[in-house]
C-alpha cells in the first residue's frame, strides 16, 4: 500500500515516515522544504520525496497513492498568526484542494491532522468531546483547522474515507525537534539553563500526547475499517491526558533534577480546555494503544539532548523554533510573498 505523507520533513513527519517504512508501507513524502535542514541528528530514510508546496499539487503527484496522511501546513498558533491570510490559504484552501485532487486520483483514504486548538476558550468543568462540544477557535490556525474539517467530512463517500485526528499538544523526540511546544520547551529550558520560568500562574489546562502515540493514531486512520472512522473526528491523547501547565512544568523539572521552577503570573492565557479521549480509546482500541507518559517522554528527551550535545544556542535557534526559521527564510529572500520557496 502506498501512503503519501505531506509534511514528511517536519517534526511529526520525520517520526511517522520511519514507522510506516518499518510496517512495510511504500512511502511518498511531499513537503515544501521549509524545515528540511533543521536536523539535530542523522536521518537516513530511503523513500521517494517530492519537494512542492501543497497549494501546487497536481493529480499526477498522487498517481498510485492509496492513502494520504496530511500533516503539512503552518503548524501552530504563533506561526499561524505570522500571516493569517496565508495561514488560511495554506491550511484551509490548500487542504481542501489536496483532498479534491486526491478524490480525482482515486486515493481511498485521507487522514487529516487537525487540532484541539479549535476548542479554544472553554468551560474546564467538562471534558470536551468531538461532536457535541462547542468550538471556539481564537487563532487563524485554529479557525483554518476547524473550517477544513467541516468541508473534508462532507467529502466522505464509500470510496473516499476521510478521518480527522485532533492531537493534544505533542511532545517528544524527533530528528527535527521543535522547542516551541510546551513540554519540549520547558524541558529544553531546564536542561540548557537550569531554570523553568512560567509567565502564567500555571492553572490553564493543556492536554498533551507523545509524538509516537500521535503517529499511532494517524496509522489507525489507514488501518482501521472504514465504517469505524469515515467522516469522523477523534481527539488524540492518553487516559488521564489533561494536565495543567503547572503539572507539565513539574514533570519537566523532575526530568532535570536541581532545576529551578518559577511562576511569575505576569501573563494570562485565556486558552484552557480539558478533552475527552473516550472515543479513540474505546472505538479504536484495536488500532490505538498509547504507551507514553510525561516522565517517559522526559527521560527520552534528556537522552536525546545528551546524545546530540544540545545547547542553549540550539534551544533558542531557528533549528528548533519554527517561526524563527520562517522569518529567517523570509529575511534571506528565500520565500516570496505567498510563502513559497524561491
Amino acid at each position: 500500500m502506498k501512503i503519501m505523507v505531506t509534511g514528511d520533513r517536519g517534526y511529526i513527519g520525520s517520526v511517522l515516515v520511519p514507522i510506516l517504512i518499518s510496517k512495510k508501507y511504500s512511502v511518498v513524502g511531499l513537503d515544501s522544504g521549509y524545515f528540511a535542514d533543521n536536523l539535530l541528528e542523522n536521518y537516513n530514510q530511503d523513500y521517494y520525496r517530492i519537494t512542492k508546496d501543497i497549494r501546487d499539487v497536481v493529480k499526477e503527484d498522487l498517481e498510485g497513492v492509496d492513502g494520504i496522511i496530511h500533516l503539512a501546513g503552518l503548524s501552530n498558533d504563533p506561526l499561524g498568526e505570522f500571516s493569517p491570510k496565508l495561514t488560511e490559504d495554506i491550511n484551509y484552501t490548500g487542504t481542501i484542494r489536496l483532498a479534491e485532487m486526491a478524490k480525482k486520483a482515486n486515493v481511498s483514504r485521507f487522514v487529516y491532522a487537525s487540532s484541539q486548538s479549535m476548542y479554544g476558550i472553554s468551560d474546564v468543568s467538562n471534558e470536551l468531546d468531538e461532536d457535541n462540544s462547542e468550538k471556539n477557535p481564537v487563532t487563524a490556525y485554529a479557525i483554518a483547522k476547524w473550517n477544513a474539517e467541516k468541508i473534508l467530512n462532507s467529502m466522505t463517500n464509500k470510496s473516499f474515507t476521510v478521518t480527522s485526528f485532533r492531537p493534544s499538544t505533542v511532545f517528544g523526540v524527533s530528528p527535527r525537534l521543535r522547542c516551541d511546544i510546551v513540554f519540549n520547551n520547558l524541558l529544553a529550558c531546564a536542561y540548557t539553563t537550569g531554570k523553568i520560568e512560567i509567565m502564567s500562574d500555571g492553572t490553564p489546562w493543556r492536554p498533551i500526547v507523545h509524538i509516537q502515540d500521535v503517529c499511532s493514531a494517524f496509522i489507525a486512520g489507514i488501518e482501521a475499517p472504514s465504517n469505524l472512522i469515515s467522516g469522523r473526528a477523534f481527539n488524540v491523547g492518553i487516559p488521564d491526558g489533561n494536565f495543567t501547565v503547572r503539572d507539565i512544568a513539574e514533570a519537566a523539572q523532575r526530568s532535570v533534577p536541581g532545576s529551578e521552577l518559577i511562576f511569575t503570573g505576569e501573563h494570562t492565557d485565556p486558552r484552557t480546555y480539558k478533552v475527552s479521549f473516550d472515543r479513540i480509546l474505546t472505538e479504536l482500541k484495536d488500532f490505538y494503544q498509547p504507551k507514553w507518559d510525561l516522565d517517559m517522554g522526559g527521560r527520552e528527551l534528556i537522552e536525546f539532548f545528551d546524545r546530540v550535545e544540545f545547547t542553549e544556542k540550539d534551544f533558542r535557534s531557528k533549528s528548533t523554533i519554527r517561526l524563527k526559521q520562517l522569518l529567517s527564510l523570509k529575511k534571506d529572500d528565500h520565500l516570496d510573498n505567498t510563502l513559497r520557496l524561491r
